[in-house]
């Protein structure tokens, strides 16, 4: 973050301004018009004083007809300058919002493009702040700032332009002085940035721990630990103060030394105008070429000290699009396959449609050939797993925790690819399987099952958006789920939050399989499905997935033996090793690890 390329962030800012021309176009002339007012305004009164006011000072009987036509001129000047000032504003908020729109919406689409490995090492609160803090800031640039900078640098080179027309030698004072006000915002705006980048890192680890809290309450509550956690945010909290504390307090008092330095050069204009004027040494300088330099100065300088003081908000946008384009710019998960997902013609089942055209029958024989794989390049989670599994059979895996159950069912759906090996589905590598067709294929139950806000009919419904309500309810029988839905207050109806709240752990993982269910995918991955949920309410979730598996190939991922007994393998899993392998009786018999376990005569690490 501290290497953020400015000219980059900038560019790739003002990119999303091609999509509103037009409007962008008439906003440069509004601005241009509204500098141009200022400046006419200042140039108009040396007009007014030289040429209206001055003669009728010595006029015994004034006349103020046309002082009178020459203030409704300049009235009208200021009228065209506010109605500008304000149409562009207007303009620009709407522009800015449509671009924060823009970004949000391809911030979430490129995210949902991304490989589970980046969800797994990113706390989700981090990832929240993007869509919140940082876009907000990046708003408040493009609303209030950008408008200001643009009428900032149109005022200046507009201004500086008629300082020269009117005066060299006074253009020359005031372009000194406005050059030690640059020096001054540089030096001490470099101070600002390194903190308002560090702050909005801060933020994020602050919004990830606050959010990572919310989750673990109960958590923290049972085992006391309220003050420890106090203790914890205190210190990441103390952290960002820091870093905020020490950016605001360079960033604000560049505002009053500016203002002070403006007000400085205002005098010094003042002095070395009346001193030429008084001198003779400028015979040009009269007492409203004086006033309008004055005026021109103030607008030249004023803008300078006002940009200054908003350094903060433009180094924080910057830090916040930065952060906003380095998630963009994040690798999307690759997919190479071509071999697609397509209904047969009689709509009877599903075939793979293979790169040549040709077409196999999507029938979920699985086979894992030598399959090697590490999450970091160094550990071995996986190593040389060889196994198959027919259309219909069931395969059990049970070992220790980090026995690299769950790692078996990451890699059919390709949520990380193998290191070595192959894995092959129905004659096909997977790797050649496009990922969105291979995972439409298969249905998985997770043990920490999760719903979204929604009825609880959304909730089955999401397996298969398409799905009739007849189907939901089919579903939801298959599943068991049917006979604690009808007893909620609205039926299928009932509005469930996204934690589920209401609902028992069992009753959540039974609309979790009926939403597989609903899928109908020929293969099935039951990831200890069961284990957080009690005995009785496990025979009858065991009844639902019984129905699920029937007639589908299905891994099964279990602590729990009870629930492996009926499969047609049992795998047996130790550091990344299949140490044994069979049915139930076969590895009884061989009275190895799996008899130790089923007889408590071992239990897991």
């Amino acid at each position: 973050m501290d290497n953020i390329n400015y000219g980059l962030t900038i560019k790739r800012l003002l990119s999303y301004f091609k999509y509103y021309k037009f409007r962008t176009a008439l906003v440069l002339i509004l601005v241009l018009v509204s500098s141009a007012v200022s400046v006419a305004s200042a140039a108009f009164l040396r007009l007014l004083i030289d040429d209206f006011i001055v003669p009728l000072l010595g006029d015994q009987h004034p006349v103020f007809d046309a002082l009178l036509r020459a203030l409704i001129i300049l009235a009208m000047i200021y009228a065209a300058g506010v109605i500008s000032t304000f149409v562009s504003k207007r303009l620009m908020i709407t522009i800015s919002q449509q671009i924060m729109k823009r970004i949000r919406d391809r911030l979430f689409e490129h995210m949902q493009k991304l490989p589970i490995k980046y969800f797994d090492r990113k706390a989700n609160g981090d990832i929240m702040s993007h869509y919140t803090n940082d876009v907000d800031t990046l708003n408040m640039m493009l609303t209030d700032g950008l408008p200001q900078l643009l009428s900032t640098v149109v005022t200046v080179i507009v201004v500086l332009g008629t300082m020269l027309y009117l005066d060299v030698p006074l253009t020359i004072v005031v372009v000194l002085g406005a050059l030690v006000m640059l020096w001054v915002t540089k030096k001490v705006g470099t101070k600002a940035t390194e903190h308002f980048f560090r702050q909005q890192e801060s933020i994020g680890v602050v919004d990830g721990y606050i959010e990572e809290i919310i989750h673990g309450q109960k958590v923290v509550q049972v085992f006391s630990r309220e003050q420890h956690a106090t203790a914890q945010f205190a210190r990441l909290n103390d952290e960002l103060f820091d870093h905020s504390a020490t950016a605001n307090k360079y960033s604000n008092i560049l505002m009053p030394i500016n203002a002070n330095l403006a007000t400085l050069i205002y005098v010094l204009v003042a002095i070395a105008g009346g001193a030429m004027a008084i001198s003779g040494w400028n015979a040009g300088l009269t007492v409203g070429s004086i006033a309008a330099f004055l005026s021109l100065s103030r607008n030249f300088t004023m803008p300078i000290a006002e940009i200054s003081s908003q350094v903060s908000m433009f180094v924080v946008a910057l830090a916040g699009a930065q952060r906003i384009f380095n998630l963009m710019d994040e690798q999307p998960e690759a997919d190479q396959g071509r071999v697609t997902l397509e209904k047969k013609a009689d709509q009877s089942g599903w075939v793979w449609k293979l790169e040549d055209g040709a077409a196999v029958t999507l029938r979920g024989k699985v086979e894992f050939r030598g399959v090697c794989f590490t999450y970091d390049g160094k550990k071995q989670v996986l190593q040389d797993i060889t196994l198959y599994a027919l259309p219909g059979q069931k395969l059990a895996f049970v070992g220790a925790t980090g026995a690299g159950k769950t790692t078996v069912a990451n890699l059919l759906n390709r949520f990380y690819d193998i290191t070595e090996g192959e894995i092959i589905y129905d004659g096909i590598n997977i790797q050649r399987i496009q990922k969105a067709d291979l995972r439409r294929s298969l249905g998985i139950v997770l043990q920490d099952t999760h719903l979204f806000s929604g009825t609880v009919a959304d909730n089955i419904r999401y397996g298969r958006l398409e799905a009739s309500e007849e189907e939901v309810l089919q579903a939801a029988r298959l599943s068991y789920a049917s006979s604690f839905i009808e007893r909620l207050p609205e039926g299928y109806n009932t509005w469930l939050d996204g934690s589920g709240n209401g609902l028992s752990q069992g009753q959540s993982q039974l609309l979790a399989i009926a939403r597989a269910a609903i899928a109908n995918p020929p293969v099935m991955i039951l990831d200890e499905a069961t284990s957080s949920i009690d005995t009785r309410t496990e025979a009858l979730v065991q009844k639902g997935m019984d129905n699920l598996m029937h007639g589908r190939t299905v891994f099964v991922i279990a602590h729990r033996l009870s629930t492996v007994r009926n499969s047609d393998a049992i795998m047996v899993m130790e550091h990344g090793h299949i140490k044994e392998r069979g049915d139930h009786n076969q590895l009884l018999a061989a009275k190895g690890t799996y008899y130790q376990l089923y007889t408590g005569a071992f239990e897991w690490d």
